[in-house]
């Protein structure tokens, strides 16, 4: 009952049953076999098995989980001296604190048996009646594993993450670990701890086991990015790399988690300028002041509506102070890891193709951004929704500007960014697509820090030149 708890097995997978050997040579070192039930049959209002299959003929997986589950409630029962261990002399009074280690229980299991094994495994070592309303007796069960998915059920703050440290650190000739109490790296229990927490463990846990974390705006990044990376960016393609989606508004709150774990991060994020208006007071009612999307300008006196921008790099608001070529979109870290934001910047944009000089174009979003990337490719792309206000608005026109202000009222009208990115995926021509400059840029930046981060953590010698 114990093991069918664990949601083995399925609807339609054979039932494990205890038996005993009666083979008195095997008996001296298995006493006990399991096996699997197929095909039962109703026979007088009664379900009996027709065939039964030895255990050995399930995978590997299986095999673990079952030995596991059975090995947890002989610790229990050891303890709580059920059975054999009650008649043991040297028995005496009970242990206070049961404490259990399981090292890398996902060996051979597929995902989703991880995931109950761990939200399981405790209730097992606690099923016993003296054991679950008790505040006496205690049960520590303490975890080792590689999996992502093992961690995606454990409340974060019972996590301890390992983080690998380069050699050469405070006078240590070779790289150390240090353990992370995750239990504060939310902050206090407020909106935004609980934004992290609960976000989190709505996506994966994958970032606890990466080399470095991509945070994105929305979806049509989600689903391109990967295709931009693989074309130019050798050494993020072949890291461990996250790439969580998360609005422009959220973005920042993932800010502690980031810097506790030391990950190199990302963040594509985007514009978002907005304009403030302000209405005159009426005798009736006071001055009203608001903040409206809006096209980018420079020297308008725009802003952004992004707290990343705001609170996290480069915390400035202005517009103008965004897009100077001066503005710092780096941060520094300590221990080998640093932050890097990357956002829409002005493209020169040569249209119609036969012109001779360059129009200036201040994208707001990454799908603009993108078009204006590649005017001829959206000026032929088939396709509804955004994609066609694209074409129509590229088609026959020469004003940069004028485009770019149709662009902004298509992409501000609900746009289905989702379906944007899958029409440019089916194009024919999708290899010939252009990355935005800002996250091309984005990634020559990953793409170095993740050689640096493997250079350092190999060696602390000084790199020698060929001869």
């Amino acid at each position: 009952m114990e093991v069918e708890g664990l949601g083995y097995p399925g609807v339609t997978d054979p039932k494990p049953r205890v038996a005993t050997r009666i083979h008195p040579v095997d008996g001296l070192n298995h006493q006990t076999a399991i096996t699997f039930e197929v095909d039962v049959v109703r026979e007088g209002g009664e379900l009996v098995p027709i065939a039964r299959l030895p255990e050995a003929n399930n995978g590997l997986g299986y095999q673990n989980l079952i030995s596991m589950i059975f090995r947890l409630m002989s610790f229990r029962d050891a303890w709580m001296r059920v059975g054999k261990a009650a008649r043991n002399p040297d028995a005496t009074e009970f242990e206070p604190l049961h404490l259990v280690l399981v090292e890398e229980p996902e060996a051979h299991l597929h995902a989703q048996v991880q995931q109950v094994f761990i939200k399981k495994a405790y209730d097992v070592l606690r099923a016993h009646e003296d054991l679950r309303s008790s505040t006496l007796l205690r049960t520590q069960l303490i975890v080792s594993t590689h999996s992502s998915h093992v961690a995606h059920e454990i409340q974060y703050d019972c996590l301890r993450y390992f983080r690998r440290l380069p050699a050469g650190l405070n006078g240590i000739a070779v790289p150390v670990s240090i353990v992370v109490n995750l239990t504060n790296a939310f902050g206090q229990s407020d909106e935004t701890s609980r934004f992290v927490a609960r976000y989190l463990r709505a996506q994966h846990a994958d970032l606890f086991f990466a080399d470095a974390l991509i945070l994105v705006e929305g979806t049509a990044e989600r689903v391109l990015l990967p295709h931009f990376i693989r074309r130019g960016f050798p050494r993020v393609d072949q890291g461990y790399v996250t790439i969580l989606e998360v609005g422009g508004s959220h973005a920042h709150r993932l800010k502690p988690l980031v810097h506790h774990l030391g990950l190199t991060t990302l963040v594509i994020t985007d514009l978002d300028a907005q304009e403030r208006k302000v209405t005159p007071a009426t005798e009736t009612a006071k001055e009203k002041i608001s903040y409206h999307a809006a096209q980018p300008k420079l020297g308008a006196g725009l802003t952004t509506n992004n707290d990343t921008l705001k609170t996290w790099l480069p915390q400035k608001s202005s517009l103008d102070e965004l897009l100077d070529g001066a503005v710092i979109k780096r941060l520094p870290g300590v221990l080998m890891h640093e932050v890097c934001v990357a956002y829409q910047t002005p493209v020169e944009v040569v249209w119609p193709e036969t012109a001779t000089t360059a129009q200036t174009a201040l994208p707001y979003t990454f799908e603009d951004a993108l078009a204006f990337e590649n005017m001829a490719f959206f000026g032929r792309l088939e396709g509804a929704g955004l994609v066609r206000k694209f074409r129509e608005a590229i088609a026959g026109a020469t004003d940069v500007a004028k485009i770019g202000e149709q662009l902004f009222e298509a992409l501000r009208n609900n746009a289905d960014k989702g379906a944007f990115a899958l029409n440019i995926l089916v194009a024919e021509d999708f290899e010939s697509l252009k990355i935005p400059r800002y996250i091309g840029e984005g990634l020559e930046w990953l793409d170095n820090q993740l050689r640096r981060k493997q250079v350092e953590l190999l060696s602390t010698e000084p790199e020698v030149a060929d001869a």
